[in-house]
């Protein structure tokens, strides 16, 4: 019965969204500002959760529905719904923000943080079979050395190469390559018997 009821509400609102964003790309600053009265409290939430920072997440979340105003026409409804599209834009503009502040303060980030990069708990498209993923990954992460994790979230979550991560953690090229090799095979090994579980 609960799905009766919640199921149309989430269309009404898929159809909406698509509807606001489609004036938008028509130059309407009312439907922008309705989207984003709509919708900035999950994207705020959500770049909140990827950045611990209350004030970069602000900005980011205005860039976030900056960069809507300019490529609202790219949006297709055939390919998905209109809050995947929106919460796709808000993940990589946090991540280019968190890759920024990490390669000006040289530091790294953690892997709780990285590991926020996959999460989609914020959109209207989160479901069980997302947390079972997410569950599995952080379990198969939590079994590689300190040294695998952060190899591998560099290469993965930040974009470095092999040579720029060797650089980065000032260690050999070798000693990165064997950490990463190491650790794929670790993480391949934890989550075959999940990747087989989703095999028909």
């Amino acid at each position: 019965m609960s799905s009766m009821t919640i199921e149309p509400t989430k269309l009404d609102q898929d159809h909406e969204w698509a509807q606001l964003i489609a004036l938008t790309a028509q130059g309407d600053q009312a439907a922008l500002a309705t989207f984003y009265d709509r919708t900035s409290p999950q994207v705020f939430g959500f770049i909140s959760r990827i950045l611990n920072n209350r004030e970069a997440a602000e900005e980011v979340t205005l860039d976030v529905y900056t960069q809507v105003w300019r490529q609202a026409h790219t949006y297709d409804a055939t390919r998905g719904a209109p809050g995947a599209w929106l919460m796709t834009v808000a993940r990589t503009r946090a991540i280019d923000r968190l890759r920024a502040r990490a390669t000006e303060s040289g530091r790294l980030e953690s892997l709780e943080a990285v590991e926020l990069f996959a999460s989609d708990d914020e959109t209207p498209e989160q479901n069980v079979e997302g947390q079972e993923r997410r569950r599995y990954v952080q379990e198969a992460l939590a079994g590689l050395t300190a040294e695998q994790r952060q190899a591998i979230a560099l290469a993965y979550f930040y974009g470095l190469s092999q040579s720029e991560i060797a650089e980065k953690l000032q260690v050999p090229l070798g000693t990165v390559k064997t950490r990463m090799r190491l650790g794929l095979i670790k993480l391949r090994e934890a989550l075959a018997p999940y990747e087989a579980g989703l095999q028909p």
